[in-house]
């Protein structure tokens, strides 16, 4: 009998797109063999050895002409067929029924299973999964991190905490990025889990191709594996939707600036080392052209080595590219409030006495632009007076390490608390 329900499911799987999630691939031996010999996954294909695998483990079958086709979309129900079948994902401890309406009977059982191990949630959907539909890469990042919950509950908080990061993909620069999705795209780039394609985009509403599905099982195994405090990525994600800034994570040694370095006349219970304070709260400017919020902050690290130099390094740095005297980048996001029809930018970058936060510069890096960052220029006409009242764009500045050049980056707010931070020996 049980060989009866595998076969008849492997030849409807092979009507349905090749994908089983149910065994009957024969050994792993024979499935491997079949994998190296699919006349359109060359060694040289960039997911060649994912598809292996996945084949191999019983994911995937090739179709009867020889071809792996692993460009096709992969759908709804196929997609929920192939988690149900991860053996290593634990149950979801708070059970959902499967309710939905349009399931094919060869998929009710898979679909069952990956909400019952809480990749898919029937409560976010209104009876219909749309289950013969592509999956879209947004929804697949929801099924993905939603499965992460389960597996460890911290990833659960970090779910929560990116809800007011800056996301390192395209479409949030753009303000395209749904906040129904942003925290599992967050969750899925600090993880590695996913990545933006080379147009910096995270492609959201872009369908989820079979080589795509291959490598991203492999990737979740391996991040179900780590916990979420071992991504420095998803940290820096977590720091900045908390705080406002991941400077804690980049730059340890800026701490809170000793009382021996304030002014007597100040009220040193007013000073803190926590961002959070002073984001988006009113800042105390030099001038009074324009009143000034700050919104994030980023630091990037362009000595260190690979994501050790911050997940925003793609961002924000042209790759390769390396400060001098033990600077790092510093780049935080502004609101203006324009107080004057003719405020231009030099009149900006007297707001703030810092070389560290300075309103008149931004980001000028071919990877910025790819990414579509707001910056000055976007607001500014003739000799660089600003046509709009209230912009909001990143500025680019300079967190030193050199002993000769640092200085306290301090922000005093207009409702009292006063950030200030100093490098340490």
């Amino acid at each position: 009998m049980k060989k009866m329900l595998i076969s008849g499911v492997t030849a409807l799987a092979l009507l349905t797109g090749g994908i089983v999630g149910f065994g009957g691939v024969g050994s792993s031996v024979e499935a491997a063999q079949a994998a190296t010999t699919f006349k359109d996954v060359p060694s040289t294909h960039w997911a060649s050895s994912a598809i292996n695998s996945a084949v191999e483990q019983g994911y995937f079958k090739g179709y009867a002409d020889g071809t792996f086709k692993p460009s096709s979309p992969v759908t709804k129900a196929e997609m929920a067929s192939i988690l149900g079948r991860l053996s290593d994902q634990p149950n979801a401890t708070t059970q959902e029924q499967n309710n939905f309406t349009d399931i094919p009977e060869w998929a009710k059982s898979g679909v069952s299973t990956a909400i019952a191990k809480g990749f898919i949630s029937p409560s976010t959907y209104k009876g219909k999964l749309d289950a013969q539909g592509a999956l879209q890469r947004g929804e697949m990042a929801t099924w993905l991190t939603q499965g992460l919950t389960v597996v460890d509950p911290d990833y659960k908080q970090a779910l929560s905490d990116v809800t007011n990061t800056v996301v390192p993909a395209k479409e949030y620069f753009t303000g395209k990025l749904a906040s129904a999705q942003k925290n599992a795209v967050a969750v899925s780039l600090g993880t590695g889990l996913m990545s933006v394609a080379n147009d910096k985009t995270f492609g959201v509403d872009r369908t989820t191709t079979r080589a795509e599905v291959a490598v991203l099982i492999a990737r979740y195994a391996a991040v179900a594996k780590t916990k979420p405090a071992d991504f420095q990525g998803l940290n820096e994600l977590r720091a900045v939707g908390l705080t406002g800034t991941n400077l804690n994570i980049i730059a340890p040694k800026y701490q809170k600036t000793p009382e021996k370095k304030f002014s007597p006349n100040m009220d040193y219970s007013e000073v803190t080392d926590d961002f959070s304070k002073v984001r988006n709260k009113n800042i105390i400017t030099d001038t009074k052209y324009a009143d000034l919020k700050i919104k994030n902050w980023i630091i990037v690290n362009t000595y260190a080595k690979d994501a050790e130099r911050s997940i925003f390094y793609p961002v924000f740095v042209d790759e390769g590219y390396t400060l001098v005297r033990g600077a790092y980048y510093s780049f935080a996001e502004l609101e203006l409030s324009v107080k004057s029809t003719t405020m231009n930018t030099l009149q900006a970058g007297s707001l703030l006495n810092s070389a560290t936060i300075n309103p008149m510069n931004s980001p000028n890096s071919k990877a910025f632009a790819a990414y579509a960052g707001p910056v000055i220029n976007d607001f500014t006409k003739t000799r660089g007076v600003f046509a709009v009242n209230n912009p909001v764009y990143w500025s680019r500045g300079l967190l030193h390490f050199d002993k000769e050049l640092i200085s306290a980056v301090s922000l005093v707010t207009k409702e009292g608390p006063a950030y200030s931070v100093i490098a340490t020996d």
